[in-house]
């Protein structure tokens, strides 16, 4: 994919489902009483990948062609033994989430995932369903392919040790199958998309500061969904909007949860012009913002903010190199188990544009306000490295290239088409 430098972006546009909401609304809609129909889902292809999961699993599922989903949920108890291996694809989501539920099944079931989900740490999530009374095994005990067999689960209270919703949600889902509570001790709170859809599913589920507890239900009630806009694909506009001059940009129906816009909050600290209009709460907080280029300046990015922002970190990254002075971003060590070494990716490819960034243990530091010249960017087969990089190419001098663009259909098929109407 070529891009050229921008001269201004501008416009009104709606970004794609939220990648985690679509996740669990086919997942907790599977297992609910009842029939779901889900709006605004997000038509990538980890969520595809959910779907054909549970699908497998004997879960009529529908689709239409306006973003909606019907699910025909089975109830906690209703999922059949597939005739085959569940694939994951891509997703980290799908192989962790699930694999809390499939914990709790009267039947044998093995997962696995593309090559970079088989490099992923699944070590995490065994280790905690295991004291559930899982039975369940992976590669080394610490990768997929996974099996996991019929056990009886009990409720445990368990400390996680880093803040991460897949891992606090596979337990949690666990816990639906437990005979008795389940509780999770964040180290700091962690996107809460599993604990409202539970409560709005007729679950008890008390969060007291990072202490969530679940109690199992005897049935969960379906109920529809509204799938807010994703706000880690709005951010790479936020970010263009910014750093590109001569920009305004409006995104609609945005999911702003409170664990969740850490991005927003950065880029504010950063002097990001920001507006947000139009609130409301649809299950999930929704908002319209608006983006206006200004001149930014480095902050440090770290502590109990990093959760609440974690996948926008790379698109930070660019704006940090865009910014006049040094951004720190630490504690981020995680970012080395996503798709990519996400650290490693954005330092080689922001020095490839020019940048002066230096990669440390648990993130990096970026000292900007350096022009940046466009290159051939790698992607490193992570679609938030791809669209990253595309941004930065929007404020660079010269030409650009993404290599491997097609990797963006994980989470935003539409991406850069969505880039060129803004005037990218």
């Amino acid at each position: 994919m070529k891009l050229h430098p921008s001269t201004g972006l501008h416009g009104t546009i709606s970004v794609p489902g939220d990648k985690s909401v679509s996740h669990r609304s086919v997942m907790l809609g599977a297992l609910a009483d009842g029939v779901t129909h889900v709006s605004g889902f997000l038509m990538g292809e980890d969520c595809l990948s959910t779907i054909d999961c549970f699908r497998k699993m004997g879960v009529p599922i529908e689709v239409g062609d306006d973003r909606t989903v019907t699910v025909h949920g089975v109830g906690l108890h209703g999922l059949k033994q597939p005739t085959e291996r569940l694939y994951t694809g891509n997703s980290g989501t799908t192989t962790r989430l699930i694999s809390g539920i499939l914990s709790g099944q009267s039947f044998e079931v093995s997962l696995t995932g593309d090559a970079s989900i088989e490099k992923r740490p699944m070590g995490r999530i065994i280790q905690p369903l295991r004291q559930m009374g899982a039975d369940i095994t992976g590669v080394d005990d610490k990768f997929c392919p996974l099996t996991i067999r019929p056990g009886k689960l009990h409720g445990i209270e368990y400390t996680l040790p880093v803040a991460s919703a897949q891992l606090k949600s596979a337990i949690l889902l666990a816990g639906l199958y437990a005979d008795t509570p389940t509780t999770v001790i964040e180290p700091a709170p962690s996107r809460d998309h599993t604990e409202r859809m539970l409560r709005a599913l007729g679950c008890r589920v008390d969060t007291d500061g990072c202490r969530i507890t679940l109690y199992p239900p005897e049935k969960l009630t379906a109920r529809d969904v509204v799938v807010p806009a994703d706000i880690s694909s709005a951010a790479f506009f936020l970010v263009a909007g910014a750093i590109v001059p001569n920009s305004e940009i409006t995104i609609r129906d945005v999911g702003v949860n409170p664990t969740r816009d850490g991005v927003i909050e950065v880029l504010k600290n950063m002097g990001a012009d920001i507006t947000l209009s139009n609130l409301r709460d649809e299950g999930e907080p929704i908002c319209d913002i608006t983006v206006r280029s200004s001149q930014l300046h480095g902050v440090e990015i770290g502590g109990a903010v990093i959760p609440r922002l974690i996948d926008e970190l790379p698109v930070l990254a660019v704006a940090a190199a865009f910014a006049q002075g040094e951004t720190v971003i630490r504690d981020a060590a995680e970012l080395k188990v996503k798709e990519s070494n996400r650290i490693a990716a954005m330092v080689s490819e922001l020095s490839r544009a020019g940048a002066d960034v230096t990669e440390t243990e648990d993130g990096m530091i970026i000292r900007g306000g350096r022009p940046l010249h466009g290159a051939a960017f790698e992607t490193y087969h992570d679609h938030r490295i791809a669209m990253s990089m595309a941004v930065c190419a929007l404020a660079c001098s010269g030409d650009s290239e993404i290599l491997d663009e097609n990797v963006v259909a994980i989470s935003y098929p539409d991406f850069f088409d969505a880039l060129h109407r803004l005037g990218g």
